[in-house]
């Protein structure tokens, strides 16, 4: 059974959608995947045995300059490949319009969520067979649910399994270990930990003899890592890398500390011990979700507002408010616990 995928972001929700995968490599013979996926995410599915074939989408970079991007050889590049082949089933697990326009033209059976389960709700016109899902449910257990009922078989009532293994990734950070290792940046800003406490916890980390490390994507990232490794000569920034390689980094650490970001959902997909920061958004809907996962949570008056912006007016200790109560130490004890489990 050959099977189109269309998930195209973000990095968490695409992580997500691994664990449905092993599912179905578990329950179903002869199952393979192909996988339409944000090109920036598209090492992402590779990593998975039971995927065969990645289109990257580049929609991102295209619709600044539409006109222009649909008239270009990559578009049509993009187009030959999407329908090349022809699918036993093509599966919108993402529900938006751009995924359903994928769908829709994709070969094959189109399966998606039904009115009921999707957000954009005209999604639902691009497909031959509607399903409903939980939207209560964690966003983990969502696609599980999503593709079971997709490829008719039950969902197994085990863990989720990404299918993933850290010894696929070359360990790049020798030169650093042991490191407990700071997934410090994120897309909003009240989803950042206060860059005085990363300090903090830097120090903390220092004197049990680990390295802290810091990657960084975006310039403002670059800017928190360097000024966290000023002020505590273990703290150590690393260069650029690619997904890949930052998959190497993690999987090789001793620990890892994440606020609410994509590289979080893979730490907990390599099954890392994962101590995970929330403030402004729930856990219980699309938390970092591993065995070895450990989540914060703020208990702040109004914690889990989900905005970009934080409206709380009071006088706080620190920015977001939401982190005051997740402080370091705490953050620390939570370290040090995971690690001793560890050994």
């Amino acid at each position: 059974m050959k099977i189109l995928i269309v998930k195209t972001s973000s990095m968490g929700d695409v992580i997500h959608m691994l664990t449905a995968l092993s599912d179905a490599g578990q329950l179903l013979n002869d199952v393979t995947f192909d996988w339409v996926v944000e090109e920036g995410f598209a090492e992402i599915p590779a990593w998975h045995p039971l995927v065969k074939r990645v289109i990257p989408f580049a929609l991102r970079r295209w619709r600044k300059k539409i006109i222009r991007s649909l008239c270009s050889r990559e578009f049509w590049r993009f187009w030959r490949e999407l329908r090349k082949t022809k699918y036993d089933v093509v599966v919108d697990a993402q529900g938006l319009i751009k995924s359903a326009a994928v769908t829709y033209f994709a070969r094959g059976k189109k399966i998606g969520l039904d009115k009921k389960s999707l957000t954009e709700k005209l999604a639902r016109f691009a497909y031959q067979k509607k399903l409903s899902v939980d939207i209560t449910q964690h966003a983990v257990w969502r696609m599980r649910h999503l593709l079971a009922l997709a490829l008719n078989y039950e969902v197994p009532n085990t863990e989720p399994n990404y299918g993933l293994s850290r010894t696929q990734f070359k360990n790049l950070s020798q030169a650093y270990q042991p490191y407990i290792l700071f997934l410090h940046g994120t897309t909003w800003k009240t989803k950042c930990w206060p860059k005085y406490y990363w300090m903090r916890l830097a120090k903390l980390v220092a004197s049990s003899n680990y390295k802290a490390v810091l990657p960084w994507y975006t310039l403002e990232e670059e800017e928190r890592a360097n000024a966290v490794a000023s002020q505590v000569v273990a703290a150590k920034v690393l260069p650029s890398l690619s997904l890949s390689q930052m998959a190497g980094v993690i999987a090789h650490a001793v620990a890892v500390v994440t606020v609410d970001t994509g590289l979080g959902h893979l730490s907990a997909a390599l099954n890392m011990p994962t101590v995970a920061l929330y403030g402004p958004t729930d856990p219980n809907w699309i938390g970092i979700k591993g065995q070895t996962t450990v989540w914060l949570d703020s208990a702040f008056e109004c914690v889990h507002c989900d905005s970009r912006d934080c409206h709380y007016q009071k006088t706080a200790a620190v920015f977001p408010a939401c982190f005051s109560s997740v402080t370091p130490e705490l953050v620390w004890e939570a370290l040090k616990n995971m690690i001793s489990k560890k050994r």
